[in-house]
């Protein structure tokens, strides 16, 4: 059983996601929640895999609590559940250690697949955000590299498996998965290849063709 804590300020739309999440067998809302603190406690209390959080919540904010559970919590998936559907919003939260992103004006089911990629590892971005470019959700991430870390970013960005782009480069498969933590660190979050495709298209690393 997976637990969650779900943090939003207004209480009806609270009970209505509990209980979406809650028909599934295998995910249970530990806590619902209205303010910032209230969450930090619920998630010190109830060390749950997931927390679901508004960016409107009274005290600080959501977008201020993502860094902090980020730092505390490294292992805890993070899922904005949001009014806001542009920009800053979305790299802004990503950036401060969000998962995953999810619009209000997104289809139900969407939240509970974006519990799931996020709690597999993964990220996400619920499908109505399709209008804003991954490309230009990278270019807004500025890191410096190393230039073996630009090559291993080059590969994966690729689709290549770690032991090519090891063989490619004359290094162990070990080293690779070093450069890739390292290379993640920097980024500030783990991504998928698509995403690490666009990442290197946005810096001109690749080309779209590649």
């Amino acid at each position: 059983m997976k637990t969650l804590v779900l943090a939003d300020d207004h209480a009806i739309v609270r009970e209505g996601f509990r209980a979406l999440i809650e028909r599934e067998p295998d995910l249970r809302v530990a806590a619902d929640v209205r303010t910032t603190s209230e969450a930090e406690q619920a998630v010190v209390e109830h060390r749950p895999d997931a927390v679901i959080l508004d960016l409107n919540l009274p005290e600080d904010g959501g977008l201020a609590m993502l860094p902090r559970l980020r730092q505390r919590y490294p292992e805890l998936a993070l899922i904005v559940l949001s009014m806001h559907n542009r920009e800053p919003y979305i790299s802004e939260s990503l950036q401060r250690g969000a998962d995953a992103y999810v619009s209000k004006d997104a289809a139900a089911d969407e939240l509970i697949a974006a519990i799931r990629v996020v709690l597999d590892g993964g990220t996400y971005l619920s499908s109505d955000l399709a209008h804003l470019r991954r490309s230009e959700l990278a270019s807004s991430l500025h890191v410096d590299l190393s230039e073996r870390e630009l090559e291993v970013l080059v590969g994966l960005a690729r689709g290549q498996v770690p032991k090519r782009i090891a063989g490619d480069l004359g290094i162990g498969v070990k080293t690779i998965y070093v450069h890739r933590n390292n290379l993640f660190q920097k980024l500030g979050r783990t991504m998928t290849q698509a995403e690490l495709r666009d990442f290197a298209i946005a810096r001109g690393l690749i080309g779209a063709m590649s």
